[in-house]
């Protein structure tokens, strides 16, 4: 059996990673994504091949997708294809379902209180089953099989006492939207000498992952996309982890032993296609997974609060089982 693996990159990728990892059975392994700093290191030494990007609602995009599905399906065999969207899975799994290939499509755990739009266009596809990470709204068309989340726990934190206080700030790896609003109210808390080191009493270094967010004249030293080994480290260096409610760096912090503080972007300000970040930071913070902030109304006394927390991975994750 040959299964192809296929996400766009940021959370929709790491989750792949994650479920991938818990798929039991033998079998070549190929992976589609885009080239990023995080997707060449996170896939480094696995077979993968890079296709353009494929754009938020961008038809012709998925469109261009169509012709590899049929070159990959030819060249490598493919008898099994799983997917966590997003606009990339409806280049590749119609096409590929039609030509009778074994097609599965899990809907990211973001989606907290029904499908995506990729999720309901591909409803309506024969011969792709599909999955939710949520129980709650799963059903004879969505079969529940878990969550990426469902291995971690709530835990005390053990925070650091010496030494300075070590922050990691991220704001994902959407390329179509910048979230300028929580760097702005970050950044003269987080600052040299800013109401968090007064707070603490000890200075605050800070890592700033911004992405594609401009941090012209907000007094920050950034850098854009973190390869994903060097964030993985830098997330276990972190006494604090600052996150936009993005499912993947999330995902990330949760994997390191780290509760995140989570600003969620708005529609309204631009900063996401929908308001699914809503429903995802309430689900982490009903689980205590995580702990939920207004940008606008941040506090030192509110973030230290979340060094108190921890979160840790007992054993060994569940398989996730494919319908067959």
């Amino acid at each position: 059996m040959t299964t192809l693996f296929l996400a766009t990159t940021g959370g929709h990728l790491e989750q792949l990673d994650d479920i991938a990892a818990r798929i039991p059975g033998p079998g070549r392994r190929v992976w589609v994504t885009h080239a990023n700093a995080q997707s060449t290191s996170l896939l480094a030494g696995r077979e993968v091949e890079f296709v353009p990007y494929v754009g938020v609602r961008a038809l012709s995009d998925v469109a261009r997708c169509v012709p590899h599905a049929h070159r990959v399906w030819r060249r490598a065999g493919v008898t099994r294809v799983v997917s966590t969207g997003s606009g990339i899975a409806l280049g590749y799994l119609p096409y590929l379902a039609a030509r009778g290939v074994e097609c599965h499509y899990v809907e990211s755990v973001a989606r907290v209180a029904g499908p995506s739009l990729t999720g309901r266009v591909l409803d309506r596809v024969p011969g792709i089953r599909r999955y939710t990470q949520h129980e709650a709204w799963s059903g004879r068309r969505w079969r529940f099989a878990g969550s990426v989340f469902d291995s971690f726990r709530p835990c005390p934190g053990a925070p650091r006492t010496a030494g300075p206080l070590r922050v990691l700030v991220t704001v994902g790896t959407a390329a179509e939207f910048p979230f300028a609003r929580l760097v702005r109210a970050l950044a003269p808390v987080l600052a040299p000498g800013g109401e968090l080191a007064r707070r603490c009493g000890r200075p605050v270094r800070v890592l700033w992952q911004t992405g594609c967010t401009p941090v012209d004249g907000l007094g920050v030293d950034a850098v854009g996309l973190l390869p994903a080994r060097a964030l993985a480290a830098a997330l276990r260096d972190a006494d604090l982890v600052i996150s936009h409610a993005g499912a993947g760096s999330v995902l990330g912090a949760l994997a390191a032993g780290r509760h995140p503080v989570l600003a969620v972007r708005r529609a309204r300000e631009g900063e996401a296609g929908d308001d699914h970040q809503v429903q995802l930071a309430a689900e982490l913070s009903r689980r205590g997974l995580a702990t939920v902030l207004d940008p606008a109304t941040v506090t030192a006394a509110s973030l230290l609060d979340a060094l108190q927390r921890g979160v840790h991975r007992p054993g060994t994750p569940p398989a996730f089982e494919l319908a067959s």
